[in-house]
């Protein structure tokens, strides 16, 4: 399963602006993204007031600032400290996680709970990318093997869904059946989407199926 990776650049660190300080840079505003749904669902009603929204419209507010800057900053050819240098000509990873944590927090049903528990889906989802991601993303790029970094990978995702099982009520049947997807939305290497996005909207389509049966 490692010869996989040897079609593709798994040492990011060379390619960073700013070296190994940014890459580190990366990985840690990866783990602070968990802050964002825990955030949203405990004070997002009370932030969407002090500016005269509703949440769903802060959250949709907020992407399309960061949508349109990201515009800006391809039109300029810019990457900054902890972006790679290949996304001077592509979206970034930044931004295709900024837009996948967006349509999670307005996509995942609420249950019909308040606070916290409202986020019963959206919480595991995002979870998954800020945790999930940086683990593989790490093995891959040390042990040179994918299948290291996908059993390690599912077994963090296990982790992150059963946990809100028992933390904020995620059923046990989206819990099985999701955290699988958060990793294979890590796997494929796409040209022009970043996993950042795969790894949100992989589990999020699914539950958007699935939740009649939920």
């Amino acid at each position: 399963m490692s010869d996989v990776l040897e079609n593709f650049e798994t040492d990011h660190v060379k390619h960073s602006i700013g070296g190994l300080g940014g890459h580190a840079l990366r990985r840690a505003t990866h783990m602070i993204m968990a802050l964002i749904p825990l955030i949203y669902y405990s004070r997002g009603q009370d932030l969407a007031d002090y500016v005269g929204l509703n949440p769903e419209q802060l959250v949709s507010s907020v992407v399309i600032v960061i949508l349109l800057l990201e515009a800006l900053r391809l039109k300029l050819g810019i990457v900054i400290i902890g972006q790679r240098e290949y996304e001077a000509n592509q979206i970034s990873a930044l931004a295709w996680g900024g837009f996948a944590v967006a349509l999670a927090l307005l996509i995942s049903p609420d249950g019909g709970k308040t606070g916290l528990d409202a986020g019963l889906y959206g919480i595991p989802i995002i979870f998954g990318l800020t945790f999930v991601d940086p683990i593989m993303g790490e093995i891959k790029r040390k042990k040179q093997d994918l299948k290291m970094a996908i059993y390690v990978g599912l077994l963090t995702s296990y982790a992150v869904w059963m946990g809100c099982h028992f933390w904020i009520e995620t059923p046990i049947l989206a819990s099985l059946l999701l955290a699988p997807l958060t990793v294979a939305g890590e796997v494929p290497k796409l040209r022009y989407i970043d996993d950042n996005a795969t790894m949100v909207l992989f589990p999020l389509s699914a539950l958007v199926i699935l939740l009649p049966f939920l």
